[in-house]
């Protein structure tokens, strides 16, 4: 069981940068690729980013590609996404998510364990 916990959301305005944190606990944190998710209302959970356990790789969708940079720190048990250039469309709950897996191969994370969310709010 790996327990996750966000924090650093928040309400920005366009053009602006957050950082969202993730803590993990419970299992050995260099096991797991972890990945990012998000949820605006009265949408589907998107993917966001997503990195490898040993943070060699990383995917993106084109819709946060150059704007967001997902990192990890191991020693930390902390996977972080940093947010750039924000756009009120980025507007949603925040979800960290992990996987068991040693696989480089990020784009097809499909998560075991998830956070409980943080909300991003980005005003025009």
């Amino acid at each position: 069981q790996v327990q996750l916990v966000e924090s650093g959301g928040g309400l920005v305005q366009a053009g602006g940068s957050l950082r969202l944190s993730c803590a993990a606990s419970g299992r050995t944190f260099s096991n797991y690729r972890m990945g990012w998710f998000r949820q605006a209302p009265g949408k589907e959970r998107e993917f966001v980013a997503a990195i490898s356990w040993s943070g060699a790789f990383t995917y993106y969708p084109g819709s946060v590609k150059g704007r967001f940079t997902i990192s990890r720190d191991n020693a930390k048990n902390t996977v972080y996404l940093q947010m750039n250039n924000l756009k009120p469309e980025d507007t949603a709950v925040y979800y960290c998510a992990a996987e068991q897996s040693r696989s480089q191969v990020v784009r097809n994370i499909s998560p075991n364990y998830w956070g409980q969310g943080t909300q991003v709010t980005v005003s025009s």
